[in-house]
């Protein structure tokens, strides 16, 4: 098939890139001018220069493609710059999914978010939830994957806490560190990307994917450790002072952390990813596992 992908820059988009072209198929990337350079593949593929919020550059980049993979989504908003959930969940996802049916596309895939839903909840699930309704809606053959939190080689939230254990050695933990996580490995959420190409049971599905169990903050720490082979302390803190840090200071990009990240993280995210790994028949890794086949 010839694949639109559009988010390709990004760490998962570069790990779905390659398993895509592993697999055979023809990859086409919708990119933002100037972020050609993430690209890892770039000479492998063709470039299209444009951004998901245009309309005409969408529709531009679909023509003759048979299948689209729509990766592109934020964590945090920077609305003075523009980059808010409601634009760069619903409305691109609006942009991409009328270009793919106006083009004839015959198979859809979307990132989604675990805990994606309706109100009330965060406005990054919330947006999460109205773009897969689009979709949905559509018309389209389509497969909606809503992972956990990703990890791999160049992830942006594992491998922070693997630098500070790394130059520091001690770690703050928000509250007891209680509060459970799923993650799942990167290279798993590639091929099964790739795999919903080929797997007629796959799709009009949403899939909730996940490491094999759930893991607390703690032992996602330990394990942290352990791997990189550093004895740590970790300092539990209350929850105040980061609510009150990230309510005055979460608009800055500077400040790590915001009011809903934090709601977020102390809500917990996990699932059943049985479904998951049945349907694409892959072999659930351990976090352990996985973490040893990048980090040692």
């Amino acid at each position: 098939m010839l694949v639109l992908v559009t988010g390709a820059t990004g760490f998962v988009g570069n790990w779905v890139v390659a398993e895509l072209l592993a697999r055979g198929h023809g990859v086409r990337c919708l990119v933002r001018p100037g972020s050609e350079g993430k690209l890892k593949a770039a000479d492998r593929v063709a470039v299209f220069l444009g951004d998901v919020l245009d309309e005409a550059a969408v529709n531009q980049a679909v023509q003759g493609c048979e299948a689209v993979v729509h990766l592109v989504g934020i964590i945090r908003e920077f609305p003075r710059r523009g980059i808010t959930f409601e634009r760069l969940h619903v409305e691109a996802t609006k942009n991409v999914v009328d270009a793919a049916r106006a083009a004839g596309v015959q198979r859809y895939l979307q990132m989604s978010a675990l805990g994606a839903r309706p109100e009330p909840a965060d406005p990054y699930h919330i947006t999460n939830f109205r773009a897969d309704e689009y979709v949905m809606a559509s018309g389209l053959t389509y497969t909606i994957f809503r992972p956990s939190v990703i990890y791999g080689p160049e992830d942006q939230a594992l491998n922070l806490l693997v630098r500070q254990i790394k130059a520091f050695r001690v770690v703050p933990v928000i509250g007891k560190g209680l509060y459970q996580l799923q993650p799942v490995a990167v290279w798993a959420v590639a091929q099964a990307f790739a795999l919903a190409l080929e797997l007629p049971h796959t799709e009009n599905r949403i899939y909730e994917v996940g490491g094999p169990e759930p893991l607390s903050f703690n032992a996602i720490i330990d394990s942290l450790a352990f791997e990189v082979r550093r004895r740590i302390l970790k300092i539990r803190l209350p929850v105040w002072p980061f609510r009150l840090a990230a309510f005055l200071l979460g608009r800055f990009a500077w400040f790590s952390l915001t009011s809903g990240q934090l709601r977020m993280l102390l809500e917990g995210n996990t699932c059943d990813p049985a479904p998951f790994y049945h349907d694409f028949g892959l072999t659930p890794i351990s976090f352990k596992d996985g973490l040893i086949r990048y980090l040692t």
